[in-house]
């Protein structure tokens, strides 16, 4: 079960906003993924619960931030609940669906999540709609992405070979793009995302076209 540690700057001006720490593994559903985010006061300032299902789907995801928590899954697209914290009861929670893929946001997990959603084969490439929620207030905002799989590169290490998937990841209405590095279920590198600590190896979760 790789745990580890994952720094979180501004993606313009390289200001570090804080860090994420999580643990992630396979489980009898699929593939689960727990963090907490803290500021560089180190207060938790958000909380990331995600589970997918065999097939990469969210089986249910929960989202804390700024006073408000998010819960949703994959029924006929995504459905979600929206409420604040202070709000146990849920009296003001806020329904929504969309026929989106999957769920997106600021934490790597979500990176390994569409990844592992379009199982792309080296040089391949998908168009994916994803819900976004993002901190501070996570109100949700639909997007479309596309995915291209540029590379899978091989590289030895103390434990075995690491295969290191290479994405370019453009957001379809703003033009703007990235590249993520992906090894398993961990993110090596990506936007405003630096893998600090790793405690374990990832755990191996090869795409659609090659072998482990």
């Amino acid at each position: 079960m790789p745990n580890g540690r994952y720094s979180l700057h501004d993606t313009h001006d390289h200001l570090l906003l804080g860090e994420e720490r999580f643990s992630c593994a396979p489980g009898p559903a699929g593939w689960r993924y727990v963090s907490k985010t803290y500021g560089p006061d180190g207060a938790v300032i958000g909380t990331t619960d995600l589970t997918l299902d065999s097939r990469s789907r969210p089986l249910r995801l929960e989202l804390r931030a700024g006073g408000w928590q998010v819960r949703g899954g994959a029924v006929n697209g995504v459905t979600w609940v929206r409420a604040d914290a202070a709000d146990p009861a849920g009296e003001q929670a806020v329904e929504g669906h969309d026929r989106a893929h999957a769920f997106t946001g600021s934490s790597p997990a979500f990176l390994v999540a569409t990844a592992r959603l379009l199982r792309l084969d080296p040089g391949a490439s998908a168009r994916v709609r994803l819900v976004a929620f993002t901190e501070p207030v996570l109100a949700p905002r639909t997007l479309d992405q596309g995915w291209l799989l540029e590379s899978v590169e091989t590289h030895p290490t103390d434990s075995g070979p690491l295969q290191v998937e290479q994405y370019q990841v453009a957001d379809l209405e703003t033009g703007e793009q990235q590249i993520v590095h992906l090894a398993g279920d961990v993110v090596l590198s990506a936007a405003g995302i630096e893998l600090e600590e790793l405690e374990s190896p990832p755990n191996p979760w090869p795409a659609a076209g090659y072998s482990s």
